[in-house]
């Protein structure tokens, strides 16, 4: 179990210094994406947002996800996030993925950036791609398949808690039925 927690944990951080050094200048590439998507309304209503290029995620019975982002209120670049992951549970694959996350107001965006915040079991994204569902579940269901960007559908995408999570498939294939959450570290530029 220890070695096979090794080699994921070692598999995602290849991962991620490869995708940092590309994503150095991809959050203006990401944004246009999620607002080709058909989230460009939330981009101009929420008070605020994190955005991350690409996130790795890989899993073999314990699995684990990485990805740095960017922090920005009121369209102002306030301050980098971590995004780590990990899950316990049938799991087999890989994949990567683009995420933003939308903050409704002041309070939420706070409570994003004191310190660490967790997203629990029960908090959905909604996945932005033609070959996936209406949601995948950020504590465990997995994001599988990729289709087309532009042919996403935004439907039931409101706040819950002041949040709104959106992902969008870049690449891979996982199969999973697990248990974790996303933990999030903010620090001011």
């Amino acid at each position: 179990m220890k070695v096979l927690l090794r080699i994921t944990l070692l598999s995602l951080v290849l991962f991620s210094l490869f995708s940092t050094a590309w994503a150095v200048d991809k959050y203006p590439q990401t944004k246009k994406m999620f607002i080709d998507a058909g989230v460009g309304e939330k981009f101009k209503s929420a008070y605020g947002y994190a955005i991350f290029p690409t996130i790795g995620k890989a899993g073999f019975v314990v699995g684990g996800a990485y990805g740095q982002g960017r922090v920005y209120q009121q369209g102002k670049y306030l301050g980098d996030a971590v995004m780590t992951q990990a899950t316990v549970g049938f799991q087999i694959g890989g994949t990567g993925f683009s995420q933003v996350v939308f903050f409704q107001d002041k309070r939420a965006l706070e409570e994003f950036c004191h310190g660490d915040f967790e997203f629990g079991a029960g908090v959905h994204a909604v996945a932005l791609t033609a070959a996936v569902g209406a949601s995948a579940n950020t504590g465990g269901s997995s994001v599988t398949a990729s289709g087309g960007k532009n042919n996403a559908s935004t439907a039931g995408a409101g706040y819950n808690k002041g949040m709104a999570t959106f992902t969008i498939v870049k690449g891979g294939l996982m199969y999973e039925v697990s248990v974790g959450g996303q933990n999030f570290k903010f620090s001011r530029r």
